[in-house]
């Protein structure tokens, strides 16, 4: 990856990682996505689980429907995905089936992360890119459960 590219990744991680820290101060698991196409967010949002008492209210569900309203579409081809953790095998397949160009995120899930649970479950387009600001989305992360005992 290029030095442009990966500057990229980072600053739209870090808009990530606002939306997680919102997650994070309203209880909810911190996990936050933006949705960017032309290197402009068209989509945001952080876990609502807790709130919405829907299980299925994650980061990235949340904010590939936003980024599908705002273009009045249901393919995000062209769209990249910043997470700040490895999506879930569900959210993975709301890519899949988004048409989800690349995907970035920070932390992986080695408990829950989609390449533990379903490998294939993205699209074999979509390019994946791993270990963006990973410290500091884990970090969060760790300080949530560390709370919550």
């Amino acid at each position: 990856m290029d030095e442009a590219q990966r500057h990229t990744d980072e600053m739209f991680m870090r808009k990530a990682l606002d939306e997680a820290r919102a997650a994070f101060e309203a209880g909810e698991i911190p996990i936050g996505a933006v949705v960017v196409a032309q290197d402009r967010i068209i989509g945001r949002a952080h876990n609502l689980t807790e709130a919405l008492e829907d299980a299925t209210a994650h980061a990235e569900m949340q904010a590939v429907t936003s980024a599908s309203g705002f273009l009045g579409a249901k393919y995000l081809t062209g769209c990249t995905v910043y997470v700040t953790v490895e999506p879930c095998v569900m959210c993975a397949g709301a890519m899949y089936w988004a048409k989800i160009a690349r995907l970035v995120y920070g932390a992986p899930d080695e408990k829950y992360g989609y390449t533990v649970v379903s490998p294939g479950a993205l699209h074999p387009k979509t390019e994946v890119v791993s270990g963006v600001l990973a410290d500091e989305c884990a970090a969060l992360m760790k300080q949530f459960f560390k709370n919550k005992r």
